[in-house]
Order: structure tokens, then sequence, then C-alpha cells
């Protein structure tokens, strides 16, 4: 196990540069929509700059192939159901969406410019163990369990897809 920030350009190059990667999943990225109203410098240097040093990375050392999370927030304000790939993604509707999205674009140039294939998940809220406490399944199922009140929005109309963990990693 290697722990390091993907902003790190030496570190993450000589990490390439060593293990030789022939396929590369990145999961890593600073996730959230409400943090990046707090703290948007966190998400251009996780999801911007880290993504572009991995980028660099698969480039520079023959990876044959990057798989990306993406995420569902790139469909922005699009109130068409359900979401396909042919969509317009082009108006994210939150910080953390606009990094997502520019992911998107940037490993498509890679791609174009460099012949390194890349496939990007647009994942829907993933839950299950280790997911973080501020997420609606773990919140409702807390408050449920203390029996507290479970808040709703929008009268309770709102709508969310979720995907459990191993159905990603299954």
């Amino acid at each position: 196990l290697v722990e390091l920030d993907l902003a790190d350009r030496e570190r993450t190059a000589a990490l390439f540069a060593a293990e030789r990667f022939e396929l590369v999943v990145h999961l890593a990225a600073q996730a959230g929509v409400r943090y990046s109203l707090e703290n948007p410098h966190a998400y251009v240097d996780s999801n911007l700059v880290g993504f572009m040093t991995i980028l660099e990375g698969c480039r520079h050392n023959a990876v044959r192939h990057l798989v990306y999370a993406s995420s569902s927030s790139v469909y922005g304000a699009n109130t068409k159901r359900p979401f396909s790939t042919a969509d317009s993604a082009d108006h994210p509707v939150s910080l953390y969406a606009a990094t997502k999205r520019a992911n998107e674009l940037m490993a498509h140039s890679y791609s174009h410019l460099f012949g390194l294939p890349t496939t990007g998940l647009r994942f829907f809220t993933v839950y299950g163990p280790w997911m973080r406490p501020d997420m609606v399944p773990f919140v409702f199922a807390e408050r449920a369990a203390s029996g507290l009140p479970i808040k709703v929005f929008n009268e309770g109309r709102m709508q969310r897809d979720f995907t459990y963990i191993d159905d990603i990693v299954g």
C-alpha cells in the first residue's frame, strides 16, 4: 500500500516509473457537493491536478488503459430520465460536478492526442461499508435506529439512484 497526494507530481511520477502499471483504475477523488462549497481548492488539487498527474503517469509509462471514476453529478440539472451517456453534461451545477466533467474532457483529450485508452464510469450514489457518514443511507438508518424523525425535502418527492459498493467492485 502506498499513500501519497496525487497532486505531488514527483512522487506520483516515481511511483509510475517504479511499478510500470499495465492498467490503472483511478477511484481517488475529493467527493461530495457540499464540501466543495466550503473548500474549493481541495477539489481543484485532488480532482483536477491529481487527475492530470494520473494522466501524465499513464502517458509516460505506456499504461494500456485508464479506468477512472466520474459521477452522475455531471448530468447537472438535466431532468430527462433515465440518464443516458448521450445526454448533455455541459451544465454542471456544482464545483464537484465541474471537476468530474473536466476529468472526462481531459481523458478524452489524452485519448485523442496520445492514444491512451480511457473509460470513465459515471457512478450514482455509491453506498455500503465505509461510506461517508453524511450520505443519505447512513443518515436515514442512523436516525431511524435512534427513533429520530427523518428529514425529507421537496415534500418527499425527491428521487435518487443508489448503487451498492459490491456492484461497483464485484
